[in-house]
């Protein structure tokens, strides 16, 4: 009896059974045994970001894509689905720019962390725009008057994910599209002289270096008026007298830049850049067993870089 009571206790035959019931059973009999996970096998920090919007047609910036941080602990064996949102497609001749889509990472015993599209960029005369990570700019309005931007963390998260559009406005001598809103500055109001400037990115280091991300789009403006400046990590500047919108920066989250207007008529917006999600692990602990062809970095302060341009996945 001695002997079966040494081997049943002993420390290997412990962790193996600790082991096998939070990971088999951990997510699925709440409260099992002592209850909840054993501690994860090595930490992962992510940046999420969604696809930025387009700019609208002679009208207002696309809204850069949420922006979302997160550090949480893995288990090894365990598969983290990488999805990328695209960008919004561009405004046509005085229509709305196209909403971006999301971005996320999920997986087994993993918090899923969705960062949400850019809302679209608003078109001319009606002024109204769309809600997103961070809202549109509205666009140019065609009587005396201002419309409000698209709304910013939409849906509301915290820390928030995004800011708010500008207002279109018209008042003498011209019309102006409000700049889309970015991850760390709501966008501009435009005015009767300019259009709106997108709202700023922010900053993060987790490739090692600094890199600004997730700028609004800038807001067209009639004739020879003062175009609306793109926010800085990506977003695009608006245009004036009937130039076309230009497009963000691909994997930024950026938003799309708004057209302007001229005697040339109506012209299309700038379309959204696509989203990206960076994921770091400690050197140690990187797998090597990844899909979607990342990019991979090793030795950044002791941490595994993967950049997805694109949807994969990374097994633990």
């Amino acid at each position: 009896m001695r002997d079966l009571k040494n081997k049943l206790t002993s420390s290997k035959n412990t962790k193996n059974t600790k082991s096998r019931k939070g990971k088999s059973f951990g997510n699925q009999v709440l409260g099992f045994g002592s209850g909840g996970l054993p501690p994860a096998d090595y930490s992962m920090n992510a940046l999420i970001i969604g696809g930025g919007a387009g700019g609208g047609g002679t009208g207002g910036g696309g809204g850069a894509g949420g922006y979302r941080e997160s550090t949480q602990g893995l288990y090894t064996g365990a598969v983290i689905t990488v999805t990328v949102g695209d960008g919004g497609a561009a405004g046509g001749q005085a229509a709305y720019g196209g909403q971006g889509s999301d971005s996320s990472i999920l997986g087994e015993n993993l918090k899923t962390v969705i960062s949400a599209g850019g809302g679209f960029g608003g078109r001319y005369y009606y002024g109204d725009t769309g809600d997103g990570g961070s809202g549109g700019g509205a666009g140019m309005v065609a009587q005396a008057g201002s419309e409000p931007g698209g709304s910013g963390n939409t849906p509301p998260v915290s820390p928030s994910q995004g800011n708010d559009g500008g207002d279109g406005s018209r008042t003498a001598p011209g019309n102006g599209g409000g700049g889309g809103g970015g991850a760390s500055a709501a966008g501009t109001n435009g005015s009767g002289s300019a259009g709106g400037a997108g709202g700023a990115g922010r900053a993060s280091s987790i490739t090692g270096s600094s890199v600004t991300r997730g700028g609004g789009g800038g807001g067209g403006v009639y004739d020879d008026l003062t175009i609306g400046a793109g926010g800085a990590g990506g977003g695009a500047a608006g245009t004036n007298n009937s130039i076309n919108g230009n497009a963000a920066t691909a994997n930024t989250g950026g938003g799309g830049g708004a057209s302007g207007y001229g005697n040339a008529g109506f012209k299309v917006g700038g379309a959204g850049g696509k989203g990206v999600v960076i994921l770091s692990v400690p050197d140690g602990s990187y797998s090597d067993t990844t899909s979607g062809s990342p990019n991979v970095t090793t030795g950044v302060s002791g941490r595994t870089v993967m950049v997805f341009n694109g949807s994969g996945s990374y097994t633990a």
